[in-house]
């Protein structure tokens, strides 16, 4: 395997990915700051419903090829096709990996209580594991690694012996994975909506939730109606601001709103986006992020 390395500008990026990909023979391209730790390292994020920008200021290209002749090849064609649009870095060998195993030694069972683990399916569960969600990486978020999705499942444990008797119905607003809906469901959730605007969010939330022995329902946002004794939604500020009406609309009388993907600086934003039908609070934190919740009213 050998990789082309080339530096480039944010404008020049789709188009140089493009012809490497669709014309050049590259088995991958990946995009990362060419300034990444340094003093003049950016962020780059977008938020859900924006267009994300497409590369740093001053990109670094990466392109994996089968052999060097075609790695030479493509770089030669390149500059034909753009021009003085990048700087070629390196073309190198990379050394033989055992790329399957690489990648799942980066993710490891994850503890949400001692006795609720989040499992990949190559690993064993741990000693005094009573519960498992079986979960392996892939197209959609929602592994357990980050501190909203865990926040979210303890909330889950920690309610479900007192409430569990009244989640008839439950709604996972944003399903990614589908690993809350899930967690849901195997704490006594029933009759179970996990509705999401990304096709493979949909498909991926089928596949673990038939994993895990769980029956629930996968479709798009529309598919959600009536109201819901518990409605989860783990997104983030902007669109939990945009959704307020609808979302507090789908919590059923008595019912939980549980919403995460909150910074801590953002809480105060969105008790006031929901103050008019929920009275929001902060009900538990982890790595500047917050959880947030509320009973609706009977």
């Amino acid at each position: 395997m050998f990789e082309l390395v080339l530096h480039t500008h944010a404008e020049y990026v789709e188009p140089i990915s493009q012809t490497l990909l669709e014309e050049l023979g590259a088995l991958s391209v990946s995009v990362e700051d060419a300034n990444a730790a340094m003093p003049t390292e950016a962020a780059l994020f977008g938020e859900p419903g924006m267009r994300a920008p497409e590369g740093w200021p001053r990109s670094a290209l990466s392109a994996l090829f089968v052999d060097e002749a075609s790695a030479t090849d493509a770089a030669t064609l390149l500059r034909a096709e753009h021009p003085s649009s990048f700087v070629l870095k390196s073309i190198h060998a990379l050394p033989d990996e055992d790329w399957v195993r690489l990648t799942q030694s980066q993710f490891a069972p994850v503890e949400i209580t001692p006795q609720f683990w989040i499992v990949p399916s190559w690993h064993e569960p741990p000693a005094g594991a009573s519960l498992v969600i079986r979960l392996d990486p892939g197209m959609a978020f929602g592994t357990g690694t980050h501190a909203t999705t865990r926040m979210c499942l303890r909330w889950i444990v920690q309610h479900a012996a007192a409430r569990s008797a009244s989640w008839t119905r439950v709604l996972d607003y944003g399903c990614g994975s589908g690993i809350l809906a899930i967690g849901a469901a195997l704490h006594g959730g029933r009759d179970i909506d996990a509705v999401d605007i990304d096709p493979a969010a949909i498909e991926t939330t089928r596949a673990n939730a038939k994993a895990n022995g769980v029956r629930l329902n996968a479709a798009l946002p529309q598919a959600a109606q009536g109201a819901y004794p518990l409605v989860l939604a783990n997104i983030l500020a902007t669109p939990l601001k945009l959704l307020a009406p609808l979302l507090c609309e789908r919590v059923a009388q008595g019912g939980d709103l549980v919403l995460a993907g909150i910074l801590e600086r953002q809480a105060d934003e969105l008790a006031r986006a929901y103050a008019s039908s929920c009275d929001l609070q902060v009900g538990d934190t982890e790595e500047g992020w917050v959880l947030m919740s509320a009973r609706r009213a009977r």
